[in-house]
Formats: C-alpha cells, sequence, structure tokens
C-alpha cells in the first residue's frame, strides 16, 4: 500500500490499530471499496476494505451463464443509492483506513476516514447518517465508535432520511438491462449525442463495461479507431498479458473506473458497442495513443467521430518517441534524408493506374507508386483469353479510364511528394512474379491527394494490411473513406453497370490496313491524337481517340539521329545525340494531346507528317534545338522556311549534331562540292544468297578463313559429341545447329515454331532459310556462338533501283541476279543507310561493272531517283540505262512506257 503510519500509544496500554493510506479505486458496494496504493514502475497493489458494524443492500448480479437455470439478482432498496454515495465521495481521493478484524478467508473489515488522518470524515457514520447503511444487528454499543454509529442511525430514523423514510423503497432499485435487442437501432437512435454514463469494469485499456444512464443499460464499449494490448486467455483458464497490457489497463482505471463520463455510441459490433468516452479531463482514446499504450486499427478508424487524422497524429507523436509498445518502432523511411522524403517533381509519365515517373530538380528520373492502392485488375469471369495477347491498358475494365484520368491531371505539372515507405524487392513465386524495390509516396496536386481521388471515382481499391504493418499510406484513413463512398455511390469498379469495352485497333506495321486508312487520315488534316510511346527522337505510336486505333508516326522533313538497333549477331551504336533526340521528344510529347498532318506512309506501314504540340511543330523544335537535320524531302513542304532558318540558327551556335559545323566561305563553291561528292570504297564480299525480293546476303572476305575454321572445328566437335536425337526443344529467337540437305551442320537462329516437325530457321552464316523438322536441330555449343564469332552473312539492298512489285517481272530481276553474282566473288560500296538494311552498289570482281545498272539496262528494273548531291552523277548513269532500255522495248519496257496511264494498277511509282 502506498504509505503507512504507525500511531503512537502510551507504554503498557492497548494495541492502536496502524493506519495506513490509499487511493480509493473502486466502490463495490455501500460498504466495501478497493483501495490501492501509488504506482511504482507498474500497476500498483490494492486491497479490498469492508466497512466494520454496518450493512448495506447488496447491488443486483447477473446469473452465472454457466448455470442456465439460476436467475439475475435485482438490487435491494436503497443499495444502489448508497453505492453512489460512496462512489461520488472517494472514487480518486485518497483516504486512511484502519483494519480491525481479518477473517479466516482473508476479507479484512475496518475504519475509513477521508483524507490523510483519523480526523477526516467517518465513512461509516456518514453512510449511517443518510440513512443508507444500517448498524450491524445485535452489534452492542460498548465503544465510542458505536456509540456513535448509534447516535447517527437515531438521528436518520428521526429524519425519515433514506430507508427510514416512507415506502419500501422499491424506487431506489434498478431496472438493469443486460443485452440490447436491436444494438444497430440503439446506436442509430442515439444520434451520435453524447450519453451519461459510469464506467463499471475496464476489461483492458480500450474495452471498458459501461452504465448508460437514466435506463440502466450495462454494455461494453470497445473505443473506436483503437486497440490496447489485452490479456490472453489461456487453456488452463489463466490469463497472460500481452506487453504493457496491464499498464494500459491501470491508466484507463486510474482515469475513468467509476467516474461520470459521456459516451458518444458511434457503432455496434455485436452486442458491443463502438463509442468515443468523454471525461472533462481528456479524451482516453488519443491519450492512450499518445502514451504508447495503443495502436490504431482500420477497421473501427472510420466511425471515430472527431477525426481519424487526430488519432493518426497521436501514434505518430509516441511512434516518434518511441514510447511502451513502440520501443522497437523504426519509421519506414528512417534511413531516408529529409530531402528525400518531401520534393517537389515534374510528372513525365503516367504508368499505370498507381505508378508515374517524376523527374526531380536534379534532373534525375524516379519511378514514384501511389502509396496503398491498387489498380484495375483482371478477375474471375474477366480472366483473360489465353490464346489472346493481352493489352493492359485496354482490355482490363477501367484500366484506360485511371491511366486517362491520371495523364489529364498530372502529365506535365508540378507535384508535391511525400514518401510514406520503400516497398523491398521481391522475388517471383509461383503464383506472383518479381518486383523491384518500389517507393511509394502520397502524390498531391493543389492540395488534392490524387490516390484519394482514383480511389473516390471507383478507379483503384484500398489495399488491406496487416494490423502490425506499418507500411501504408499517410492518408491511409482518407482512402478508406473515398472507397466507402465509391461503393456506397456505385463509382467505377464498383458499379453494377455493364463494364465499358475499349476496342482499339493497333495498325501498327500492319501495311494493308494502313494502306485502307491512309486516304481518310490525308483527307482529315490535323488530327487529335494521344503520343503513347516515343521510340526515338522522330519515331512516336500514336493514339487516335475519334478513330480508336494505334498507329506508327515518323516526322517529316527531318534526319534524326539513329538510335542503337539489335541486330542479328550484333548491337549497332546510336549514333551521337540519339539519345538527347529521344530524351526531348519523350519530355516535350509523351502522353500529352498532340495534333497530326498524315501526308504519306512507308512501305512497312509507318504514317509520314507533321506533329504540333501547343502550335508548335515538333520536326522545327528537333531541328532548333541542333538534334535534327532538314531533310531534302522537306522542300515540297509548307514548314521548309521554318525548317531551314531553324537550322541556319543551330548551325551557327556549332551545338550537338553541328558542334563540328564549318561554315564556308560563298566564294569557296569548289571544296562544297568536293564534299558533296559520293564516296566510293570498294570491300571484297562473297555473296551466298539472294530473296525474293531482290535482297542479298553476303560474307565478308577478310573474315572468310576464320569461318571456315569455326566450322571445321564445329564439325569435329559435333562430330565427337554428336546431339541426341529429338532432344532439342527449339524457341523462337534462339541460336542453334541445323543439319542441311548436304548433310553438314551450320550455325542457324530459330525464326518461327510452328511445330516439332515445322521449324523456321535462318542460317546466320549464309542467309537462306529452310524449314527443318525439330530432330535436324541441336544446342549451339558455347565455344562457336555469335559471341566467338558474329553471324557473317550481312543483308543488303542495291541502292538507286526500284524493284518490280509484279510478281513475274521480278522473279525475271531475281533469275538474272542468281545467275551473275550468286556464289561469286563481287565488290560492295555503301551508298546510304535504310530502314531495312543498308542500300548498295554492287561490282563484278573482275569486269568492275555494276550489276545493278547492268539490271537497268536489261529493262529489269527501274531507277529510283534520288535528290541528294552526291548521288546526282550516278543517277543520272543509271537514267541514261533506263532510256536506252525503254528505245529498245527490253522486259519491262517491251509494251512502252507504262507509266504515265497506268502506273497504279501496275503497282509502280515514277
Amino acid at each position: 500500500m502506498a504509505s503507512s503510519a504507525q500511531s503512537g500509544g502510551t507504554s503498557g496500554g492497548p494495541a492502536v490499530p496502524t493506519v495506513q493510506r490509499g487511493i480509493v479505486k473502486m466502490v463495490l458496494s455501500g460498504c466495501a471499496i478497493i483501495v490501492r496504493g501509488q504506482p511504482r514502475g507498474g500497476p500498483p497493489p490494492e486491497r479490498q476494505i469492508n466497512l466494520s458494524n454496518i450493512r448495506a443492500g447488496n447491488l443486483a448480479r447477473r446469473a452465472a451463464a454457466t448455470q442456465p437455470d439460476a436467475k439475475d439478482t435485482p438490487d435491494e432498496p436503497w443499495a444502489f443509492p448508497a453505492r453512489e454515495f460512496l462512489r461520488k465521495k472517494l472514487i480518486g481521493k485518497e483516504v486512511c483506513f484502519t483494519i480491525e478484524n481479518k477473517t479466516p478467508q482473508g476479507r479484512e473489515y475496518g475504519m475509513i476516514y477521508l483524507g490523510k488522518d483519523t480526523s477526516g470524515e467517518n465513512i461509516a457514520e456518514s453512510l449511517v447518517a443518510e440513512g443508507l447503511a444500517t448498524r450491524r444487528e445485535g452489534m452492542r454499543a460498548n465503544n465510542p465508535e458505536q456509540n456513535r454509529l448509534s447516535e447517527c442511525e437515531e438521528q436518520a430514523k428521526a429524519a425519515k432520511k433514506g430507508m427510514w423514510s416512507e415506502g419500501n423503497g422499491s424506487h431506489t432499485v434498478r431496472d438493469l438491462k443486460y443485452t440490447i435487442e436491436n444494438p444497430r437501432h440503439f446506436v442509430d437512435s442515439h444520434h451520435q449525442k453524447p450519453v451519461n454514463a459510469i464506467i463499471e469494469h475496464v476489461r483492458d485499456g480500450s474495452v471498458v463495461r459501461a452504465l448508460l444512464l437514466p435506463d440502466y443499460y450495462l454494455v461494453t464499449v470497445m473505443l473506436s479507431g483503437i486497440k490496447c494490448p489485452t490479456f490472453r486467455r489461456e487453456a488452463d483458464g489463466s490469463e497472460t498479458p500481452e506487453p504493457f497490457a496491464a499498464e494500459a489497463k491501470f491508466f484507463t482505471e486510474s482515469r475513468l473506473l467509476q467516474r461520470d463520463v459521456q459516451i458518444i455510441l458511434e457503432s455496434c459490433h455485436n452486442q458491443n458497442i463502438l463509442g468515443t468516452i468523454l471525461h472533462p479531463n481528456g479524451n482516453i482514446t488519443e491519450l492512450l495513443l499518445k502514451e504508447g499504450f495503443a495502436r490504431c486499427v482500420d477497421w473501427s478508424i472510420a466511425v471515430y467521430t472527431r477525426g481519424a487524422e487526430k488519432l493518426r497524429a497521436a501514434e505518430r507523436f509516441a511512434k516518434e518517441r518511441r514510447l511502451r509498445i513502440w520501443r522497437d518502432y523504426v519509421a519506414p523511411t528512417a534511413n531516408l534524408d529529409q530531402k528525400d522524403k518531401q520534393f517537389v517533381a515534374k510528372v513525365m509519365q503516367v504508368l499505370n493506374a498507381d505508378a508515374i515517373v517524376v523527374k526531380l530538380n536534379s534532373g534525375d528520373y524516379k519511378t514514384i507508386h501511389l502509396s496503398s492502392i491498387r489498380p484495375p485488375r483482371l478477375e474471375g469471369e474477366n480472366m483473360q483469353d489465353k490464346n489472346k495477347k493481352l493489352r493492359p491498358l485496354y482490355d482490363i475494365p477501367y484500366m484506360f479510364e485511371a491511366r486517362e484520368f491520371l495523364r489529364k491531371k498530372l502529365i506535365g505539372k508540378k507535384v508535391n511528394v511525400t514518401v510514406d515507405y520503400i516497398r523491398p524487392a521481391s522475388p517471383a513465386t509461383e503464383t506472383v512474379p518479381a518486383f523491384s524495390e518500389r517507393t511509394c509516396a502520397t502524390v498531391t496536386i493543389g492540395g488534392i491527394n490524387i490516390a484519394e481521388a482514383l480511389v473516390s471515382k471507383g478507379l483503384a481499391t484500398v489495399i488491406r494490411y496487416r494490423q502490425d504493418d506499418d507500411q501504408r499510406s499517410s492518408h491511409y484513413d482518407e482512402l478508406l473513406a473515398a472507397e466507402a463512398r465509391a461503393i456506397k455511390n456505385g463509382k467505377g469498379l464498383h458499379s453494377k453497370k455493364e463494364v465499358p469495352i475499349h476496342r482499339v485497333a493497333d495498325i501498327s506495321g500492319d501495311t494493308q490496313k494502313a494502306k485502307q486508312f491512309l486516304p481518310f487520315l490525308q483527307r482529315a488534316g490535323r488530327s487529335e491524337a494521344v503520343v503513347e510511346y516515343v521510340f526515338s527522337g522522330s519515331r512516336l505510336k500514336l493514339y487516335l481517340p475519334k478513330e480508336t486505333c494505334l498507329i506508327t508516326f515518323l516526322l517529316a522533313g527531318i534526319e534524326c539521329p539513329r538510335g542503337a538497333r539489335n541486330l542479328p549477331g550484333l548491337v549497332q551504336e546510336g549514333e551521337p545525340f540519339s539519345e538527347e533526340a529521344t530524351l526531348f521528344t519523350k519530355e516535350l510529347v509523351l502522353q500529352r494531346e498532340v495534333e497530326v498532318e498524315v501526308e504519306s506512309m512507308d512501305k512497312a506501314g509507318n504514317f509520314i507528317g507533321w506533329l504540333h504540340i501547343d502550335s508548335a511543330n515538333l520536326s522545327v523544335l528537333l531541328v532548333e534545338h541542333a538534334l535534327s537535320k532538314v531533310h531534302f524531302t522537306a522542300e515540297r513542304s509548307s514548314y521548309y522556311k521554318s525548317l531551314l532558318s531553324a537550322e541556319e540558327a543551330a548551325k551557327q551556335k556549332k551545338e550537338k549534331v553541328w558542334a563540328h559545323y564549318e561554315e564556308q566561305p560563298v566564294e569557296e563553291v569548289a571544296p562544297v562540292l568536293e564534299e558533296k561528292e559520293r564516296s566510293a570504297s570498294y570491300k571484297p564480299v562473297f555473296v551466298t544468297e539472294i530473296t525474293d525480293d531482290l535482297h542479298f546476303y553476303v560474307q565478308d572476305v577478310e573474315t572468310g578463313t576464320q569461318l571456315e575454321k569455326l566450322m571445321e572445328n564445329m564439325r569435329n566437335d559435333i562430330a565427337s559429341h554428336p546431339p541426341v536425337e529429338g532432344s532439342y526443344a527449339p524457341r523462337r529467337g534462339e541460336f542453334c545447329i541445323a543439319k542441311f540437305v548436304d548433310g553438314e551442320w551450320y550455325r542457324a537462329r530459330v525464326e518461327k515454331v510452328e511445330s516439332p516437325a515445322k521449324v523456321h530457321v535462318f542460317y546466320i552464316d549464309y542467309g537462306n532459310r529452310e524449314i527443318l523438322p525439330s530432330t535436324r536441330l541441336g544446342t549451339l555449343p558455347p565455344a562457336f556462338s555469335t559471341r566467338v564469332l558474329p553471324a557473317q552473312a550481312t543483308e543488303y539492298a542495291f541502292a538507286f533501283i526500284q524493284v518490280p512489285q509484279d510478281e513475274d517481272a521480278r522473279t525475271d530481276a531475281v533469275d538474272s541476279v542468281v545467275r551473275d553474282i550468286q556464289n561469286t566473288q563481287c565488290l560492295l560500296n555503301v551508298e546510304h543507310l535504310s530502314a531495312g538494311c543498308p542500300h548498295v552498289t554492287l561490282q563484278f570482281a573482275d569486269s568492275k561493272g555494276d550489276v545493278g545498272l547492268g539490271l537497268v539496262k536489261e529493262g529489269l528494273v527501274m531507277v529510283e531517283v534520288r535528290k541528294e548531291k552526291q548521288f546526282q552523277k550516278v543517277i543520272t548513269e543509271y537514267l541514261n540505262a533506263q532510256e536506252s532500255a525503254k528505245s529498245a522495248r527490253l522486259n519491262l519496257w517491251r509494251y512502252g512506257d507504262f507509266r504515265a496511264d497506268d502506273a497504279d494498277e501496275f503497282g509502280y511509282s515514277r
């Protein structure tokens, strides 16, 4: 007990009872209380004291659940007023007491005085004086204390106080109600108005038993939004406290037990009420959190009427100071600097309905995931057909709407980013793919939480967490509330309406569809589009909303540095400033709304034209920033002057693609012409294959011996370790060995697998193709891979000629070339690069005669007129040869010049 004192007495006199002190924790009845000591490092000791010499009525008692036949016992008359008299007088007050008698069962009887010593108010006398207790029957008044009790009782009788008043005292008997038939209706009927109550019992820090006044409902109240450590009941009936459970219970007991409070009834859970207990000295819910005795719980925090943010702030206070249950707490962003926790950034791309790419002030790019939300996904009946390629943006319900919401709200705008947690990388499992480390944050713009806005529109859902998982949004409660609103209003994913379907045709690379679509786009003039992807500075993928289709779009009028390319057997490095051009285009137009003018299309089905962003021409901007040069094809365009002036200004700055530009004096015409001379640097090659579209494959003569040596060693190796027939499972794009019709093994690449009996392969050192059964294929030994010796067959096309589109005419040209150059050595010169492969001129090794020119002379092909100055001399020679063939009515020209009237029908263009 808190303190005790021994009263002094004369030597040899009777022993004086020890005076002890304590604080009244609880009043059990009109004649029994529980007194506790002062807390020291934990809940204090306590003991029950029964008042000597008096008797008060027994309080009501509920029948034990284990005894079905037992009945509830009601209050005895004046029992509750006696208890209330003591409760109001003593709870939380300091008293002193003396123990006069202790029964064998351990019950202690004594005198209780209000205050620090026995000079204070005698509680037993006060009770008797108010007519709330009687002297015990048969007790004789043989000492001063008993005499005073007798006097007090006589006075109460005379004044007709309490039980001595007229009547039987039935009006003091409570009509206690232990259960509520309809808890939900009961809670709603109070309309969240404070209800007067007395806290009768504290089960743990956040669960109490309360007596609601004036109707005497005895209910269990769970504090909304929080949970304290509890007492776990073991199999043997004993209770094991969780860490800080006893301390949390004492914290609540010492402030609320048997106090007059007000309770706001907020919701119900089974027969238990969820509520907030209001006390003149403060809100116990927030106090428990602030002291580290409780944690917030998601399932009930939404009903907390005073705002979930107050609870989260109180919990955050305890976490930051590592109080009690948070003693081992480590913040999710503890390892981040302040500048990395909160920053302003510009949104460059929306990756998904829950992820964006932002540009930091440092110029770096960072992917940010929106905290605690999940984007739309395929579930149940909507699961994707496995035979159909999934396009998440268009095939997953509401994914397109979610992406568009973010795109329109955020692209190009500055946002505030507050990092909530870093989700570590996770390896792949059987059902879940691998994830790299993710930075999860709350992103706001103009005070609007983007994740909350998404959820409220039903375009995302909120992730549910384990209660101890702290890696969540700092505005998690707002997200839950937004989701509840979206569900209630049937928004987006929660709608009962039919799911929106987006039928988007992808015609990029589909030449046939592109041809059909071209006239429509040309007639449309400027069309609205959204840039979906940027392949390079001048090549983009566009979504046309009116036409609901995707196209590949090439910027007209410019020559942009070519990016790096992965070709069979080697990686072609990008030209200088190709990456800068791509980044420039990305930052300017990616996912922006633009206007496009389509002028034409190329052979691969890509549309060519002009793109405008905020009234600016992207081709002109690239030239202006020295990231592209003007192409001669721009001459016939209305933008030619703008392009030329932009190029001239860029040349003067001598930056990027013009870094080495040397301005030539006007009078020095000759050097300029010389600089434009065609470069003729022929190298010896061996022609190995001619294709049906008049392309051909060659081997470099200089590396021929290396190939021969590699083939010899490889065949010896295979002979000593032959592949097991049928053991190789071909996969598209994989390098392998293939047995040709001559019975020898060659290096090859799998192009297509129709079935084990039909595998399309390409012989990487010779350029020919074949369909083989998988039994004639094997694994390529690492010692002979393309890393040891790159693929030796390189594809080229003839420069300055047009391949006939008529099948018979093309076959004649191919047959002529096969007769003349297949499996022979020639001389090759690269003239210019093109989208498919380099265009070259080829000479016979002995006569040095031009193979392409020979085809033109024979009337087997037509001339492709190019406007580059360095080619004019050779183009003139080709055109003269074409005129000779035309005059002689050779092959293509046997019916005269068909191009004037029938070019379209024949598939030719001038």
